[in-house]
């Protein structure tokens, strides 16, 4: 086939639906190849890009799916799954493939159960973390090699720990954490996501936070317990009882018994500079870890039956996002404002939960009573108590707006205006930059249309 042909063909090539998606473990490059050919065969539901790149250079590829793909919306909340995250633990990829091509082929045949998730969540898929650990792993169940980055770091002991020091020594030295960690953290100050879980294998659980104490109040009976321990332990349920066999606890040989198939973290062994609590503590964003095999690399012909085991848990666990009340902050002339505290009464987070740039809330909650604290420089403190229902089943929480009201200047002196007034958390530093992905200049969807043609060209090339 001459050259000319093959460019020729490309485009055509690369615009056609993607075909059947084969069980098996795909390199990093193929994975790159395969985001890219969605991307461009789905570009009204789907945008690529990147949140940063590996020590060795590899793109750290960011899949979003959704109705508004490139930017958020208000009113709907941003979720995101990471995988990969040790390099040895390689199941994750293969159910974030699977799951992209599920939801899209479902959307394409306008199947309601795919329908509802796209038309009410923008949802964030990052297939690999850690793309230069998986390719110094080897297929090993339980020793392989590849667990940390190159540099040999593990990835999932370098986030800042709310446990371990003071948090603003750990803000200055954030710049000197992996590039990998670093990444993520950018991803957090752009998006304001609610809810997430990553992808490990070795075991079969669903950890949820904490994963450390420094043997405060929050330690009781041996379990580093959070505010939301409640939406937490509910939120482990939903993975584990929706899982094939994740319930039964005891599936895993070497492995200890998990009642239900749920952990907190800290029970099951101290962990300082995880993923999941720096999420919870500095990103509002509650996340678990979930263990998803036995065995860290299962042979290729398992992959079949893992999926299937794990695909109504991973669908059901999105739907969550939805629990709980959303809504937004308007301050006296009625204009929403960031950094409002957005506090539930017996809820003492480290970090206070704080709206975004939108002026957005998002608090999951299981279906109660709550009474909720509103509190913005130059307005009065608003308590109002809220019954909020249980709304995963309608794919959208309870929609509440707080109103504030100015407080009269009575000194002569000019009041602040909200946007003069200092709204900068001192806890929770997330920045909730623009969104729509966390690399700033030109488009990731046009880079991706580029990239695409020389990949597609490469593959038949070589």
């Amino acid at each position: 086939m001459s050259s000319l042909l093959l460019l020729f063909l490309l485009p055509f090539l690369i615009l056609t639906p993607a075909s059947t998606l084969e069980f098996r473990y795909h390199n990093n490059r193929e994975i790159e190849q395969y985001l890219l050919q969605v991307n461009a065969s789905n570009p009204d539901v789907t945008h690529l890009y990147s949140i940063g790149r590996s020590v060795r250079g590899q793109q750290l590829w960011v899949l979003a799916l959704g109705l508004s793909p490139r930017r958020h919306t208000v009113g709907i909340p941003e979720f995101k799954y990471v995988a990969n995250m040790h390099g040895n633990e390689v199941l994750g990829r293969v159910l974030m493939l699977q799951l992209i091509d599920d939801l899209l082929r479902g959307y394409r045949n306008n199947e309601t159960w795919s329908l509802q998730l796209l038309n009410s969540t923008r949802i964030h898929i990052l297939p690999t973390m850690n793309p230069d650990g998986f390719d110094a792993s080897d297929t090993d169940c339980q020793y392989s090699q590849g667990r940390v980055n190159h540099n040999g770091i593990d990835l999932n002991r370098n986030f800042p720990d709310a446990f371990a020091g003071l948090r603003k020594q750990q803000q200055i030295d954030e710049e000197k954490r992996e590039a990998e960690v670093r990444a993520v953290i950018g991803w957090l100050k752009m998006e304001s996501f609610v809810l997430s879980a990553n992808l490990h294998g070795g075991a079969l659980v669903a950890s949820y936070p904490y994963d450390n104490s420094n043997g405060g109040s929050e330690l009781v009976g041996g379990a580093s317990i959070s505010p939301d321990n409640d939406v937490f332990i509910h939120l482990a349920k939903v993975y584990s009882h929706n899982h094939g066999s994740m319930h039964h606890g005891d599936r895993c040989a070497d492995s200890r018994p998990f009642l239900d198939g749920i952990t907190n973290g800290y029970q099951w062994y101290p962990l300082a500079g995880g993923m999941q609590d720096y999420n919870y503590v500095w990103g509002q964003c509650l996340e678990l870890t979930l263990e998803v095999s036995c065995c860290k690399f299962p042979p290729a012909d398992q992959l079949p039956a893992l999926w299937t085991e794990n695909r109504k848990s991973l669908l059901s666990f999105i739907q969550q996002v939805h629990l709980g009340v959303k809504g937004r902050v308007f301050n006296g002339s009625g204009v929403p404002v960031q950094n409002a505290v957005v506090e539930v009464k017996g809820r003492r987070n480290l970090c206070p939960f704080r709206t975004d740039r939108h002026g957005e809330y998002y608090r999951l909650l299981l279906p109660g009573n709550y009474s909720f604290t509103v509190t913005y420089p130059g307005h009065e403190v608003l308590t109002e108590t809220l019954n909020v229902p249980y709304g995963p089943d309608h794919y959208s929480a309870m929609t509440h707006d707080f109103l504030l009201r100015q407080i009269p200047t009575t000194t002569g002196r000019t009041p602040v205006h909200p946007s003069q007034a200092n709204t900068t958390p001192p806890c929770n530093y997330t920045l909730h930059l623009e969104g729509g992905g966390a690399i700033s200049g030109p488009s990731w969807t046009g880079l991706g249309a580029g990239l695409g043609l020389v990949a597609a060209l490469r593959s038949l090339i070589d």
